[in-house]
């Protein structure tokens, strides 16, 4: 692999995806809103790696600033890897929460998604090759209370990767695409939220590490959806073989669900 993007690159999983690539000499391309923190780690990686980085500091959240990256993608040649990481959650009930943050979830999660998948998947099906990564949750399988656009983007990210695998696999393209369904991770995220970890049980969390470890393994066997950890395999399975009301059971009594709202 010679070249990744990852958005969402500053922290949590897309970090970790940045520091795992570069460390089998991967050059990347780096995207995220806080600049000071990409610089430092594209200074970092740069001066231990021998790797070449460049950044890209933006908001997917914002039109035009996804507009921009998606340029920038168009107008050279595709990447041998993409990461749409970028992503956040919020704090309770949707109609309690405000509305400008449940609307920029969607674009960042969906919208962000699909135009930066449609920016280079063309280039990369006319190359024969190339790989996308979609950063889902195992949230897509399992909904909880104050979360409900966060799991609802997140099955739609599913469903989309899902589907580009079927239109790939129907003109016999190598292109690969995944669905990465992690759990509770080790990352900033629960705690930009404000999450108290200590009302999950320790055994539901995984490091971040082992996550994009699972991922990147996942691609060498073009694995659609991979779910790190046999624990949230067999969660998402339940999830989809349960009756809704027993599901609706269980996700009622969810301890993510009692920490959000």
């Amino acid at each position: 692999m010679q070249h990744a993007v990852i958005t969402g690159a500053s922290s949590g999983l897309g970090e970790v995806f940045a520091r795992q690539l570069a460390a089998r000499g991967t050059h990347l391309l780096l995207a995220a809103r806080r600049a000071a923190r990409l610089q430092a780690l594209q200074e970092e990686l740069e001066r231990t790696r021998g790797i070449q980085v460049e950044i890209f500091p933006c908001d997917l959240s914002r039109p035009s600033d996804l507009d921009a990256l998606a340029a920038r993608l168009e107008a050279a040649p595709p990447p041998d890897l993409l990461v749409n990481n970028a992503g956040f959650g919020t704090l309770g009930r949707f109609h309690e929460t405000g509305y400008q943050r449940q609307f920029d979830m969607v674009h960042v999660h969906i919208l962000a998604t699909m135009r930066l998948t449609r920016a280079v998947l063309p280039a990369m099906i006319r190359r024969g090759s190339g790989a996308i990564v979609n950063v889902s949750s195992v949230a897509a399988y399992f909904r909880s209370g104050g979360n409900a656009s966060y799991c609802a983007t997140k099955g739609w990210m599913n469903h989309f990767t899902e589907a580009l695998r079927v239109e790939l696999d129907g003109i016999g393209s190598p292109v690969t695409v995944q669905a990465l369904c992690p759990g509770f991770t080790y990352t900033e995220f629960h705690d930009t939220l404000g999450v108290n970890r200590n009302k999950i049980p320790k055994w539901l969390w995984m490091p971040a590490g082992y996550v994009v470890e699972e991922s990147l393994k996942g691609l060498l066997s073009r694995k659609l959806f991979v779910i790190p950890s046999w624990k949230y395999r067999l969660g998402a399975a339940l999830g989809e073989l349960l009756p809704v009301s027993w599901r609706l059971a269980l996700e009622r009594s969810s301890p993510h669900q009692r920490d959000r709202v």
